[in-house]
């Protein structure tokens, strides 16, 4: 007999939203295509402080056979930018405010190829399913911590120096992981 487990799971997460959006909404990352103040499609909150906010995150899916206790894992991981949850507020945003928007966006495609690696490079066993999960939260929480201290180091993209050190560092960390 030839015991087999098909598994395909899609979770998502935004970084800065925290909650889960369709797919088919989301705009995927492209190192050739950058975002524009029209990807900002969202409505500001009424109450809302910070000139900008960027909804992006991760997604996965993933197909796990299992046979003779051997896991072969067939996935994909993606990030992911969501026009309709993003805003900006026009009277406070300018090109460095885009810039650092963008930044979010690329900072969720680096965790995307950090997950690849971690996938590509773990011996699976029966509980797969477990332990994608694991490694997904274990991204998504240095995700988060990632993108949480890069906005306190650039102040939000009002310290250009600070920004201008994050371009480089995210750009460089892009150059050292392969898309795939």
């Amino acid at each position: 007999m030839d015991p087999r487990i098909n598994i395909t799971l899609l979770i998502l997460f935004f970084s800065s939203l925290g909650m889960a959006q369709e797919i088919d909404e989301g705009m995927v990352w492209d190192a050739e295509r950058k975002l524009t103040w029209e990807d900002f499609q969202g409505p500001v909150p009424p109450d809302a402080v910070p000139a900008a906010t960027t909804a992006s995150g991760i997604s996965y899916r993933y197909t796990a056979n299992l046979i003779h206790h051997e896991v072969k894992l067939d996935f994909e991981v993606t990030a992911f930018f969501y026009p309709n949850e993003s805003w900006y507020r026009p009277e406070l945003c300018d090109a460095n405010v885009l810039q650092h928007e963008q930044l979010h966006f690329d900072i969720s495609e680096l965790f995307a190829r950090k997950m690849r690696l971690r996938l590509q490079r773990t011996a699976f066993t029966e509980n797969v399913k477990s332990e994608v999960r694991k490694i997904y939260k274990e991204i998504l929480q240095e995700l988060s911590e990632f993108q949480e201290r890069y906005d306190w180091e650039t102040n939000f993209s009002r310290n250009q120096e600070a920004q201008n050190r994050w371009n480089q560092r995210i750009a460089e960390a892009l150059s050292q992981i392969p898309a795939n």
